[in-house]
Parts: structure tokens; sequence; C-alpha cells
């Protein structure tokens, strides 16, 4: 007796059909209304301010490389109650993916991204070529500006991560820093602390302490 089309149908069923089992559950659509707007080319290394309206409990801001899966980040934020945040951008030159990311089943999804493109990192200097020790010393820096960038005077020959009088050019672009005691030449550097380079050097200028 040939099987009638309900009985293949149910035998079809029992045996699990792959057919059927690998069909893709439904993605979980973004919350109505939910937007992100962020700038899309940044300097490396620079500070950047993403405005968020409508993002679900728990959503988190990140910056990822493109083919990333959702669990990977450069540098990422809760967002808690916020709807606007800033995120370092990465130190290295390329291109990026801003991300809003939210959760499905317990694992990260990605409810909405945008490209972010990072040019080269500059940065500039001004101060005395000299000073008496334990002096003043009026300085001024501007370069990417990240939040843990540094203006720092240390010895020519000192590592990038080398520690001496210092100011945070995010905070504010001048500053007055105290002369070491011990006369000699000096270097005074701008310090890029951005993710995927750390602590580089973008600029030096001589200072000779008397």
């Amino acid at each position: 007796m040939m099987p009638t089309r309900r009985t293949a149908l149910a035998l079809l069923l029992s045996a699990g059909s792959p057919a059927l089992a690998q069909q893709p559950r439904p993605q979980q659509r973004p919350p109505q209304g939910l937007s992100l707007s962020a700038p899309r080319t940044l300097m490396a290394g620079a500070m950047a301010t993403a405005f968020i309206s409508r993002a679900p409990a728990n959503a988190r801001l990140a910056i990822s490389r493109p083919a990333d899966p959702p669990e990977a980040a450069i540098v990422a934020s809760p967002l808690g109650q916020a709807t606007v945040l800033s995120l370092p951008a990465p130190g290295e030159v390329g291109s990026y993916e801003w991300r809003l990311l939210g959760e499905a089943d317990g694992k990260p999804m990605i409810l909405l991204r945008q490209l972010l493109t990072t040019t080269a990192p500059s940065a500039t200097l001004a101060a005395p070529a000299r000073v008496a020790r334990g002096n003043p010393l009026p300085v001024r820096g501007i370069g990417p500006n990240g939040d843990r960038d540094r203006v720092v005077l240390v010895k020519p020959d000192a590592p990038p991560d080398a520690q001496g009088p210092s100011f945070f050019p995010a905070e504010n672009v001048e500053s007055t820093l105290e002369a070491p005691a011990e006369p000699g030449i000096y270097e005074l550097r701008y310090v890029m602390d951005a993710p995927l380079t750390g602590p580089r050097v973008l600029a030096r200028r001589e200072v000779v302490v008397e």
C-alpha cells in the first residue's frame, strides 16, 4: 500500500528532517525607533561621542572590526540610562565599526552598526627650549586627545610609558610643568595611549634644563 501524503509527512517529521532542522531561527528585530549617530571618520586614538535613542536595557556601545563576531569588541561600554557616550577610537589606522549591542537568548547580538574609519594620528608641542631647574615650564600639547593621552617631560632615552612631569591634554591642552631638579637634556613628548597600540610617542621636543 502506498503511503498517503499525511503519512509521509509524519514519517519525515519523526525522522527529523535535515531541511527542517537547518532552517534559521528568526532574528530579533531592533526595537522600534532605535537609532545610533556617531562620527564616520576620526583621527586614530581620538575620543568620539555617539548619540543613541531608545536603546533596550543592558545595551552596550562598542567599536569592533567589521568581520568580528558580536561578542568581540576592541572597546565597549554599557549604556545604562545614558543617551550620549564617548569611546576612544583604536590607535591604528583602519576600518572599524560602531556597534550597538543587545542580547538574545543570553548572547550578544548586533542591533545597529555604522562604519568608522580612522586616519593617521598626529600631535604638536609648544614649550620654551630652555628652562632653569625647578622652574615652571609652560607647555601646550594637541593631538588625538584621548582620555589616556599624556604630555610628559622625560629623558630622551626613556621608554614610551616613562613617567615624569605630565598632564592630560583631554582635560586641558595647556599646562605648566615643574622642570626637573637635575640639569640636562630632556624630551617633551605627546604620548598617545589608545586601544590596540598602547603608549606611542606622536611628537617630541627637546628641552634643556639648566
